[in-house]
Protein backbone atom coordinates (compact mmCIF):
# COMPACT_ATOMS: atom_id res chain seq x y z
CA UNK A 1 0.00 0.00 0.00
CA UNK A 2 2.89 2.39 0.78
CA UNK A 3 4.14 1.88 -2.76
CA UNK A 4 0.65 2.70 -4.04
CA UNK A 5 0.63 5.92 -2.00
CA UNK A 6 4.03 7.04 -3.24
CA UNK A 7 3.29 6.12 -6.86
CA UNK A 8 -0.07 7.88 -6.72
CA UNK A 9 1.50 11.04 -5.31
CA UNK A 10 4.20 10.93 -7.97
CA UNK A 11 1.67 10.49 -10.78
CA UNK A 12 -0.47 13.37 -9.56
CA UNK A 13 2.51 15.65 -9.08
CA UNK A 14 3.71 15.05 -12.62
CA UNK A 15 0.73 16.90 -14.08
CA UNK A 16 0.77 19.97 -11.79
CA UNK A 17 3.27 22.62 -10.77
CA UNK A 18 5.38 22.15 -7.66
CA UNK A 19 3.47 24.86 -5.82
CA UNK A 20 0.10 23.33 -6.76
CA UNK A 21 1.28 19.91 -5.63
CA UNK A 22 2.36 21.10 -2.21
CA UNK A 23 -0.83 23.14 -1.72
CA UNK A 24 -2.94 20.06 -2.60
CA UNK A 25 -0.83 17.89 -0.31
CA UNK A 26 -1.18 20.38 2.53
CA UNK A 27 -4.94 20.63 2.03
CA UNK A 28 -5.24 16.84 2.03
CA UNK A 29 -3.26 16.57 5.24
CA UNK A 30 -5.41 19.23 6.90
CA UNK A 31 -8.56 17.33 5.95
CA UNK A 32 -7.04 14.10 7.20
CA UNK A 33 -5.98 15.63 10.50
CA UNK A 34 -9.46 17.09 10.99
CA UNK A 35 -10.99 13.65 10.34
CA UNK A 36 -8.58 12.07 12.84
CA UNK A 37 -9.32 14.72 15.48
CA UNK A 38 -13.06 14.24 15.01
CA UNK A 39 -12.65 10.50 15.43
CA UNK A 40 -10.56 10.97 18.57
CA UNK A 41 -13.10 13.43 20.01
CA UNK A 42 -15.99 11.00 19.49
CA UNK A 43 -14.12 7.96 20.77
CA UNK A 44 -12.47 7.99 24.20
CA UNK A 45 -10.60 4.80 23.37
CA UNK A 46 -8.77 4.78 20.09
CA UNK A 47 -5.66 3.37 18.50
CA UNK A 48 -2.93 5.92 17.75
CA UNK A 49 -2.07 3.99 14.59
CA UNK A 50 -5.68 4.27 13.40
CA UNK A 51 -5.61 8.01 13.98
CA UNK A 52 -2.45 8.28 11.89
CA UNK A 53 -4.11 6.22 9.15
CA UNK A 54 -7.12 8.54 9.12
CA UNK A 55 -4.85 11.57 8.90
CA UNK A 56 -2.99 10.14 5.91
CA UNK A 57 -6.04 8.63 4.16
CA UNK A 58 -6.69 11.61 1.82
CA UNK A 59 -3.21 11.08 0.36
CA UNK A 60 -3.92 7.46 -0.55
CA UNK A 61 -4.40 6.95 -4.28
CA UNK A 62 -5.83 3.54 -5.08
CA UNK A 63 -4.22 1.67 -7.96
CA UNK A 64 -6.89 0.18 -10.22
CA UNK A 65 -6.93 -1.92 -13.35
CA UNK A 66 -9.92 -2.37 -15.65
CA UNK A 67 -9.90 -5.59 -17.67
CA UNK A 68 -12.08 -5.25 -20.76
CA UNK A 69 -13.21 -8.58 -22.22
CA UNK A 70 -13.71 -6.82 -25.51
CA UNK A 71 -12.61 -3.38 -26.63
CA UNK A 72 -13.35 0.20 -25.75
CA UNK A 73 -15.54 2.03 -28.22
CA UNK A 74 -18.52 -0.26 -27.61
CA UNK A 75 -20.70 2.72 -26.52
CA UNK A 76 -21.98 0.40 -23.83
CA UNK A 77 -20.74 -1.24 -20.62
CA UNK A 78 -17.02 -0.95 -21.26
CA UNK A 79 -17.09 2.70 -22.31
CA UNK A 80 -19.29 3.46 -19.30
CA UNK A 81 -16.87 1.73 -16.92
CA UNK A 82 -13.92 3.55 -18.46
CA UNK A 83 -15.69 6.92 -18.24
CA UNK A 84 -16.46 6.45 -14.55
CA UNK A 85 -12.89 5.44 -13.76
CA UNK A 86 -11.53 8.31 -15.87
CA UNK A 87 -13.60 10.69 -13.73
CA UNK A 88 -12.01 9.25 -10.60
CA UNK A 89 -8.56 9.46 -12.17
CA UNK A 90 -9.06 13.09 -13.19
CA UNK A 91 -10.02 13.88 -9.60
CA UNK A 92 -6.76 12.34 -8.39
CA UNK A 93 -8.56 9.55 -6.54
CA UNK A 94 -7.14 6.58 -8.43
CA UNK A 95 -4.24 5.57 -10.61
CA UNK A 96 -5.71 3.68 -13.57
CA UNK A 97 -4.57 1.11 -16.05
CA UNK A 98 -6.88 -0.44 -18.67
CA UNK A 99 -6.24 -3.59 -20.68
CA UNK A 100 -8.39 -4.29 -23.73
CA UNK A 101 -8.30 -8.08 -24.01
CA UNK A 102 -10.35 -8.36 -27.20
CA UNK A 103 -13.80 -9.83 -27.67
CA UNK A 104 -13.35 -12.42 -30.40
CA UNK A 105 -13.43 -16.16 -29.78
CA UNK A 106 -9.68 -16.39 -30.23
CA UNK A 107 -9.19 -13.69 -27.60
CA UNK A 108 -10.98 -15.53 -24.81
CA UNK A 109 -7.99 -17.57 -23.56
CA UNK A 110 -6.29 -14.23 -22.83
CA UNK A 111 -9.04 -13.28 -20.40
CA UNK A 112 -8.03 -15.92 -17.88
CA UNK A 113 -4.28 -15.55 -18.40
CA UNK A 114 -4.52 -11.76 -18.01
CA UNK A 115 -6.47 -12.14 -14.77
CA UNK A 116 -3.72 -14.40 -13.48
CA UNK A 117 -0.97 -12.01 -14.58
CA UNK A 118 -2.39 -8.89 -12.94
CA UNK A 119 -3.25 -10.80 -9.77
CA UNK A 120 0.22 -12.32 -9.54
CA UNK A 121 1.83 -8.90 -10.03
CA UNK A 122 0.43 -7.53 -6.77
CA UNK A 123 0.46 -4.05 -8.32
CA UNK A 124 -3.23 -3.29 -8.01
CA UNK A 125 -5.50 -2.51 -5.09
CA UNK A 126 -8.55 -3.39 -7.18
CA UNK A 127 -9.02 -5.50 -10.29
CA UNK A 128 -12.27 -4.64 -12.11
CA UNK A 129 -14.04 -6.68 -14.78
CA UNK A 130 -17.60 -7.35 -15.79
CA UNK A 131 -20.37 -9.05 -17.79
CA UNK A 132 -21.71 -12.59 -17.83
CA UNK A 133 -18.60 -13.90 -19.63
CA UNK A 134 -16.20 -13.37 -16.73
CA UNK A 135 -17.54 -14.97 -13.51
CA UNK A 136 -16.11 -18.48 -14.03
CA UNK A 137 -12.67 -17.07 -14.78
CA UNK A 138 -12.83 -14.62 -11.90
CA UNK A 139 -13.97 -17.35 -9.51
CA UNK A 140 -10.92 -19.44 -10.36
CA UNK A 141 -8.43 -16.61 -9.98
CA UNK A 142 -10.01 -14.95 -6.94
CA UNK A 143 -9.89 -18.25 -5.07
CA UNK A 144 -6.14 -18.53 -5.69
CA UNK A 145 -5.42 -14.90 -4.73
CA UNK A 146 -7.51 -14.29 -1.60
CA UNK A 147 -5.62 -11.12 -0.65
CA UNK A 148 -6.39 -9.43 -3.99
CA UNK A 149 -9.63 -7.43 -4.19
CA UNK A 150 -11.89 -7.81 -7.23
CA UNK A 151 -15.01 -6.03 -8.48
CA UNK A 152 -17.24 -7.59 -11.12
CA UNK A 153 -20.13 -5.59 -12.55
CA UNK A 154 -23.44 -6.87 -13.91
CA UNK A 155 -23.05 -10.37 -12.56
CA UNK A 156 -24.01 -12.23 -9.38
CA UNK A 157 -23.12 -15.82 -10.30
CA UNK A 158 -20.92 -16.62 -7.29
CA UNK A 159 -22.07 -14.07 -4.73
CA UNK A 160 -20.64 -14.72 -1.28
CA UNK A 161 -18.31 -17.52 -2.33
CA UNK A 162 -15.21 -15.31 -2.23
CA UNK A 163 -14.68 -12.73 0.50
CA UNK A 164 -12.40 -10.73 -1.81
CA UNK A 165 -15.02 -10.18 -4.54
CA UNK A 166 -17.73 -7.53 -4.77
CA UNK A 167 -20.60 -8.11 -7.20
CA UNK A 168 -22.20 -4.93 -8.50
CA UNK A 169 -25.65 -5.43 -9.99
CA UNK A 170 -28.48 -3.12 -10.97
CA UNK A 171 -32.11 -2.81 -9.92
CA UNK A 172 -33.87 -3.90 -13.07
CA UNK A 173 -37.28 -3.37 -11.48
CA UNK A 174 -36.56 0.32 -10.82
CA UNK A 175 -35.42 0.67 -14.41
CA UNK A 176 -38.45 -1.19 -15.71
CA UNK A 177 -40.81 1.04 -13.77
CA UNK A 178 -39.48 4.19 -15.43
CA UNK A 179 -39.43 2.60 -18.89
CA UNK A 180 -42.97 1.25 -18.35
CA UNK A 181 -44.24 4.68 -17.30
CA UNK A 182 -42.76 6.18 -20.46
CA UNK A 183 -44.02 3.42 -22.77
CA UNK A 184 -47.47 3.38 -21.17
CA UNK A 185 -47.90 7.06 -21.97
CA UNK A 186 -46.31 6.99 -25.42
CA UNK A 187 -48.56 4.15 -26.65
CA UNK A 188 -51.60 6.41 -26.24
CA UNK A 189 -50.07 9.48 -27.90
CA UNK A 190 -51.49 9.13 -31.39
CA UNK A 191 -49.92 12.42 -32.41
CA UNK A 192 -46.68 10.45 -32.73
CA UNK A 193 -46.04 8.49 -35.93
CA UNK A 194 -46.54 4.70 -35.72
CA UNK A 195 -48.71 4.96 -32.59
CA UNK A 196 -52.13 3.37 -33.11
CA UNK A 197 -55.38 3.57 -31.14
CA UNK A 198 -54.73 0.39 -29.15
CA UNK A 199 -52.80 0.57 -25.86
CA UNK A 200 -50.67 -2.52 -26.38
CA UNK A 201 -46.98 -2.82 -25.47
CA UNK A 202 -44.54 -5.59 -26.26
CA UNK A 203 -41.80 -7.22 -24.19
CA UNK A 204 -39.28 -9.61 -25.71
CA UNK A 205 -37.28 -11.21 -22.91
CA UNK A 206 -34.32 -13.53 -23.15
CA UNK A 207 -34.98 -16.31 -20.65
CA UNK A 208 -38.08 -16.67 -18.46
CA UNK A 209 -35.96 -16.15 -15.33
CA UNK A 210 -36.10 -13.98 -12.19
CA UNK A 211 -33.60 -11.42 -13.53
CA UNK A 212 -35.37 -10.90 -16.87
CA UNK A 213 -38.75 -10.94 -15.16
CA UNK A 214 -37.51 -8.25 -12.78
CA UNK A 215 -37.36 -5.92 -15.79
CA UNK A 216 -40.84 -7.08 -16.73
CA UNK A 217 -42.35 -6.58 -13.28
CA UNK A 218 -41.20 -2.96 -13.24
CA UNK A 219 -42.31 -2.46 -16.85
CA UNK A 220 -45.84 -3.70 -16.24
CA UNK A 221 -46.12 -1.89 -12.91
CA UNK A 222 -45.04 1.42 -14.44
CA UNK A 223 -47.31 1.04 -17.46
CA UNK A 224 -50.33 0.15 -15.30
CA UNK A 225 -49.62 3.14 -13.06
CA UNK A 226 -50.39 5.47 -15.98
CA UNK A 227 -52.93 3.29 -17.80
CA UNK A 228 -54.76 0.63 -15.80
CA UNK A 229 -56.16 -0.87 -19.02
CA UNK A 230 -52.77 -1.39 -20.66
CA UNK A 231 -52.02 -4.70 -22.35
CA UNK A 232 -48.53 -6.21 -22.66
CA UNK A 233 -47.63 -8.98 -25.09
CA UNK A 234 -44.84 -10.93 -23.32
CA UNK A 235 -42.62 -13.47 -25.09
CA UNK A 236 -39.20 -15.05 -24.50
CA UNK A 237 -36.56 -16.13 -27.00
CA UNK A 238 -35.04 -18.58 -24.47
CA UNK A 239 -31.55 -17.33 -25.29
CA UNK A 240 -29.72 -14.07 -25.93
CA UNK A 241 -28.57 -14.52 -29.52
CA UNK A 242 -31.57 -15.61 -31.61
CA UNK A 243 -32.47 -12.38 -33.39
CA UNK A 244 -34.58 -14.31 -35.92
CA UNK A 245 -36.92 -15.56 -33.20
CA UNK A 246 -37.18 -12.10 -31.65
CA UNK A 247 -37.99 -10.66 -35.08
CA UNK A 248 -40.66 -13.33 -35.58
CA UNK A 249 -42.19 -12.43 -32.23
CA UNK A 250 -41.98 -8.74 -33.01
CA UNK A 251 -43.77 -9.15 -36.34
CA UNK A 252 -46.54 -11.11 -34.65
CA UNK A 253 -46.90 -8.54 -31.87
CA UNK A 254 -47.16 -5.71 -34.36
CA UNK A 255 -49.28 -7.32 -37.08
CA UNK A 256 -51.53 -9.54 -34.98
CA UNK A 257 -51.91 -7.61 -31.72
CA UNK A 258 -51.36 -3.99 -32.82
CA UNK A 259 -48.41 -3.52 -30.52
CA UNK A 260 -46.67 -0.22 -31.28
CA UNK A 261 -43.81 -0.17 -28.74
CA UNK A 262 -41.58 -3.17 -27.94
CA UNK A 263 -38.94 -3.34 -25.22
CA UNK A 264 -36.20 -5.80 -26.11
CA UNK A 265 -34.60 -7.31 -22.99
CA UNK A 266 -32.79 -10.25 -24.53
CA UNK A 267 -29.26 -9.13 -25.25
CA UNK A 268 -28.45 -9.20 -28.96
CA UNK A 269 -31.53 -11.35 -29.61
CA UNK A 270 -33.80 -8.50 -28.57
CA UNK A 271 -32.57 -6.44 -31.50
CA UNK A 272 -34.65 -8.68 -33.75
CA UNK A 273 -37.71 -6.88 -32.40
CA UNK A 274 -36.20 -3.61 -33.61
CA UNK A 275 -35.81 -5.19 -37.05
CA UNK A 276 -39.50 -6.12 -36.96
CA UNK A 277 -40.44 -2.54 -36.16
CA UNK A 278 -38.31 -1.34 -39.05
CA UNK A 279 -39.74 -3.87 -41.51
CA UNK A 280 -43.36 -3.08 -40.70
CA UNK A 281 -42.96 0.67 -40.26
CA UNK A 282 -45.69 0.48 -37.63
CA UNK A 283 -43.89 0.39 -34.28
CA UNK A 284 -41.11 1.70 -32.07
CA UNK A 285 -38.36 -0.06 -30.14
CA UNK A 286 -36.88 0.54 -26.69
CA UNK A 287 -33.32 -0.57 -26.00
CA UNK A 288 -31.75 -1.95 -22.85
CA UNK A 289 -28.52 -1.77 -20.81
CA UNK A 290 -26.85 0.84 -23.03
CA UNK A 291 -27.97 3.70 -25.27
CA UNK A 292 -28.91 1.69 -28.36
CA UNK A 293 -29.51 4.80 -30.43
CA UNK A 294 -25.73 5.10 -30.35
CA UNK A 295 -24.95 1.45 -31.06
CA UNK A 296 -27.49 0.87 -33.85
CA UNK A 297 -27.12 1.90 -37.45
CA UNK A 298 -29.10 4.91 -38.63
CA UNK A 299 -32.28 3.01 -39.62
CA UNK A 300 -32.75 1.18 -36.31
CA UNK A 301 -31.59 4.17 -34.26
CA UNK A 302 -34.30 6.29 -35.87
CA UNK A 303 -37.06 4.08 -34.42
CA UNK A 304 -35.53 3.59 -30.95
CA UNK A 305 -37.50 5.84 -28.63
CA UNK A 306 -35.18 5.47 -25.66
CA UNK A 307 -33.14 2.88 -23.79
CA UNK A 308 -33.10 1.68 -20.20
CA UNK A 309 -29.56 2.09 -18.88
CA UNK A 310 -27.30 0.27 -16.49
CA UNK A 311 -24.84 3.00 -15.51
CA UNK A 312 -21.65 1.03 -14.94
CA UNK A 313 -19.47 4.12 -14.56
CA UNK A 314 -21.74 5.61 -11.90
CA UNK A 315 -21.66 2.37 -9.95
CA UNK A 316 -17.85 2.38 -9.86
CA UNK A 317 -17.81 5.99 -8.65
CA UNK A 318 -20.33 4.95 -5.98
CA UNK A 319 -17.97 2.19 -4.84
CA UNK A 320 -15.08 4.60 -4.31
CA UNK A 321 -17.36 7.10 -2.58
CA UNK A 322 -18.39 4.34 -0.19
CA UNK A 323 -14.78 3.25 0.26
CA UNK A 324 -13.75 6.80 1.18
CA UNK A 325 -16.57 6.85 3.73
CA UNK A 326 -15.20 3.69 5.31
CA UNK A 327 -17.91 1.37 3.99
CA UNK A 328 -16.98 -1.85 2.19
CA UNK A 329 -19.06 -4.75 0.91
CA UNK A 330 -16.61 -7.54 0.10
CA UNK A 331 -18.12 -10.97 -0.33
CA UNK A 332 -21.57 -9.56 -1.11
CA UNK A 333 -23.78 -8.35 -3.92
CA UNK A 334 -24.78 -4.69 -4.00
CA UNK A 335 -27.70 -3.87 -6.26
CA UNK A 336 -27.81 -0.23 -7.31
CA UNK A 337 -30.97 1.55 -8.40
CA UNK A 338 -32.12 5.05 -9.23
CA UNK A 339 -31.02 6.44 -5.87
CA UNK A 340 -27.40 5.42 -6.43
CA UNK A 341 -27.41 6.37 -10.11
CA UNK A 342 -27.05 2.71 -11.06
CA UNK A 343 -29.92 2.78 -13.56
CA UNK A 344 -31.65 5.40 -15.67
CA UNK A 345 -33.34 6.17 -18.96
CA UNK A 346 -32.04 8.00 -22.04
CA UNK A 347 -33.71 11.41 -22.20
CA UNK A 348 -32.12 13.06 -25.21
CA UNK A 349 -32.38 12.36 -28.96
CA UNK A 350 -35.66 10.55 -29.79
CA UNK A 351 -37.00 10.79 -26.24
CA UNK A 352 -36.69 14.57 -26.34
CA UNK A 353 -38.00 14.71 -29.92
CA UNK A 354 -41.18 12.65 -29.47
CA UNK A 355 -42.19 12.74 -25.80
CA UNK A 356 -44.74 15.43 -24.94
CA UNK A 357 -44.17 17.82 -22.04
CA UNK A 358 -46.75 15.85 -20.05
CA UNK A 359 -44.91 12.58 -20.69
CA UNK A 360 -41.54 14.07 -19.76
CA UNK A 361 -43.06 15.39 -16.53
CA UNK A 362 -44.67 12.03 -15.75
CA UNK A 363 -41.37 10.19 -16.23
CA UNK A 364 -39.64 12.64 -13.90
CA UNK A 365 -42.43 12.16 -11.35
CA UNK A 366 -42.06 8.38 -11.58
CA UNK A 367 -38.34 8.66 -10.93
CA UNK A 368 -38.93 10.95 -7.97
CA UNK A 369 -41.54 8.59 -6.53
CA UNK A 370 -38.99 5.77 -6.51
CA UNK A 371 -36.31 8.04 -5.07
CA UNK A 372 -38.42 9.33 -2.19
CA UNK A 373 -39.90 5.91 -1.44
CA UNK A 374 -43.50 6.80 -2.18
CA UNK A 375 -43.37 4.01 -4.78
CA UNK A 376 -41.69 0.73 -3.92
CA UNK A 377 -41.39 -1.22 -7.14
CA UNK A 378 -42.20 -4.92 -6.73
CA UNK A 379 -39.60 -7.47 -7.75
CA UNK A 380 -39.36 -10.93 -9.29
CA UNK A 381 -36.28 -11.81 -7.24
CA UNK A 382 -35.94 -13.39 -3.80
CA UNK A 383 -38.32 -13.32 -0.87
CA UNK A 384 -41.44 -11.32 -1.51
CA UNK A 385 -41.26 -11.84 -5.26
CA UNK A 386 -44.52 -11.19 -7.04
CA UNK A 387 -46.55 -13.93 -8.68
CA UNK A 388 -45.16 -13.41 -12.17
CA UNK A 389 -47.80 -15.58 -13.84
CA UNK A 390 -50.63 -13.60 -12.26
CA UNK A 391 -48.97 -10.32 -13.26
CA UNK A 392 -48.54 -11.42 -16.87
CA UNK A 393 -52.14 -12.62 -16.97
CA UNK A 394 -53.35 -9.23 -15.70
CA UNK A 395 -52.10 -7.55 -18.89
CA UNK A 396 -52.49 -10.43 -21.31
CA UNK A 397 -53.58 -9.56 -24.82
CA UNK A 398 -56.91 -11.18 -25.71
CA UNK A 399 -56.97 -13.82 -28.40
Amino acid sequence: MLQSILEGISQSAASVTTAEFFWCTAASLVLGVLAALLFMFRNEEYSPSLSVTLALLPLVVQVVILLVNGNLGDKSFFDSAQAGLDTLKAAGRIKLNTIEMGGLDQDQPKWLSTLYEVSESGEYDFVICGTYQMPDKLKEVATKYPSQKYIIFDDNTYVGENENVLNLTYRQNDLGYVVGTFAGLMTTDTNVANINEEAVLGFVGGVDSPVINDFLVGYITGAKAVNENIKVDVRYTNDYVDTAKAKEYGLSMINDNKCDIIWGVAGNAGNGAAEAALETGKAWFIGVDSDQELTFGADLAALTLTSGLKNIGNSLIWFFDELDAGRTYWGTEVSLGLKEGGVGIVKDKNFAKYASEATVAAVAAAEQAVLDGSVVVPTAIGEGAVDINALRDSVKVAG
